[in-house]
């Protein structure tokens, strides 16, 4: 029986239990206090901006050295992940972002905030991306796209909402004009936390197989079953086999890209797998840009407006809770519905909420709350359902290359968008920055048609024959 059908059996064999609860909230936790982290530029704009005198588009930028970092941290621990495992890396990038946050709150001037800026980027990038890969290995395809989702209902969801209400709790215990500091410097504490309780989080069943360690994979897949992670020795059930010679030699029949790269992470970009890549990071590029654009900078355009800082965040909490609304829909519909379907669907919302932002200029800010919510809602799914999408479309021995890379693009475009979406701001207002950002979901509605269906099929543990229809 092939190495896929043999796991996924196995995990169909298994009930939900204590074990892949434990293992899901080592993970939720993580990239719950990376959203804080992500959200910190923009809670700490305004402030930043009257401290040192900064532009709009100075506060873009440290977003764009952040997320440029994000995009090296998830490339390189994409490639680490792939070749030694997900499961030490959990720990790795969360101390290299707690240590970040520690020196942007201890900053003394705007370069080496960006600097500090550029250490959490780094972390935050890995984390996020074994975190998606690790949710999306751990569970069967019944599950699968509901535990990937929760990451970014997390993350997006609750991690976005929570961001403006941290700020106005921070800035209200800590009232001085360096009480941005605070805001960074809190979030070091609970990220040591959490590197403390992962140290029971095990290597995932799915990557020992695929390295040839049938019995380390059984015996992972044992501790799951009994739902206890912890335990010294448990009896080992043989739920997977190794291969049979048929299937082992079959795996790198695809033609290589040049000599000597055979069988290597680059496969991303060759036969079958370009055409996936191609449409997720074209279609991951457009949301980050759409989502990270409005996630930085609103809070700073609504004191620019004339509203106070406590009252933007305030605004800022409101809209952002369609944020949290988003990717439970989207967590809820991941089981149910087919991702292109949901993508198009959620595409079409959010060119309609920003093409009428862009249209009526955000007259009242009653119409800014409203169709920023909506905005927020729309993007969110997106988000949601392409991070399920991504390690759905690679085999075990580059999926998490493969998903770095799409989550990579992201991280880029995440951190450029938001310089332009400022500075765009600056020269021409609002109606022309949401005018930009709608033609942003046209984009991904479009591309999204020209790539596989996944909903419901087992993740691949091993390459296929070419196939002209994929």
């Amino acid at each position: 029986m092939p190495l896929a059908e043999q796991i996924e059996n196995a995990y169909s064999g298994i009930k939900l239990n204590k074990a892949h609860y434990y293992i899901l909230a080592m993970l939720l936790l993580g990239v719950f206090f990376d959203s804080l982290e992500q959200n910190a530029v923009g809670i700490t704009g305004p402030v930043l901006r009257k401290y040192w005198g900064l532009t709009t588009g100075d506060i873009g930028f440290l977003n764009t050295v952040t997320f440029t970092m994000v995009a090296l941290g998830r490339l390189l621990t994409g490639a680490i992940a792939d070749r030694y495992g997900r499961r030490t890396l959990l720990i790795v990038n969360l101390l290299i972002f707690a240590g970040g946050s520690l020196l942007c709150a201890l900053a003394p001037n705007y370069a080496m905030l960006a600097v500090g800026r550029g250490i959490v980027g780094f972390g935050l990038g890995g984390e996020i991306a074994v975190a998606v890969v690790m949710a999306s290995e751990y569970f069967g395809a019944k599950q699968r796209g509901t535990a990937v989702a929760l990451i970014n209902v997390t993350a997006a969801g609750f991690g976005n909402m929570l961001a403006p209400a941290f700020g106005i709790l921070v800035f209200t215990l800590f009232p001085g004009d360096d009480r941005w500091r605070w805001v960074f410097g809190l979030l070091f504490i609970p990220a040591l936390l959490v590197i403390f309780f992962r140290r029971w989080v095990p290597e995932t069943p799915r990557f020992l197989a695929q390295q040839g360690k049938i019995q380390e994979a059984n015996e992972v897949i044992s501790r799951l079953a009994t739902g206890n992670l912890t335990q010294k020795h448990v009896e080992v059930t043989e739920y997977i086999t190794k291969p049979d010679a048929a299937e082992t030699t079959h795996r790198h029949m695809v033609p290589a890209l040049a000599p000597g790269l055979e069988g290597t992470r680059l496969d991303i970009f060759r036969g079958k797998y370009l055409r996936r890549t191609i449409v997720l990071a074209i279609g991951v590029a457009c949301s980050y840009a759409a989502q990270f654009s409005v996630l930085t900078l609103m809070t700073t355009i609504l004191v620019a407006s004339g509203y106070t800082v406590n009252t933007s965040l305030w605004y800022t909490l409101v809209m952002q809770s369609g944020s949290l609304v988003g990717a439970l829909t989207a967590a809820f519909f991941a089981r149910r519905l087919p991702r292109k379907v949901t993508l198009s669907i959620a595409a079409a919302i959010g060119l309609t909420a920003a093409g009428v932002l862009g249209a009526m200029g955000g007259s009242t800010i009653g119409m800014i709350i409203v169709c920023g919510w909506i905005f927020n809602f729309a993007v969110i799914i997106c988000n949601t359902t392409i991070w399920v999408f991504a390690p759905e479309n690679y085999p075990t021995r580059i999926r998490g290359f493969g998903t770095a890379f799409i989550l990579a693009v992201g991280s880029l475009s995440g951190g450029l968008f938001p310089m332009i979406a400022g500075r765009i701001f600056d020269a021409y207002g609002l109606a022309s920055m949401f005018a930009m950002l709608a033609c942003l979901f046209l984009v991904i509605g479009l591309v999204i048609q020209f790539i596989r269906e996944t909903l419901g099929q087992p993740l691949e543990e091993e390459d296929e024959a070419p196939e002209a229809a994929r």
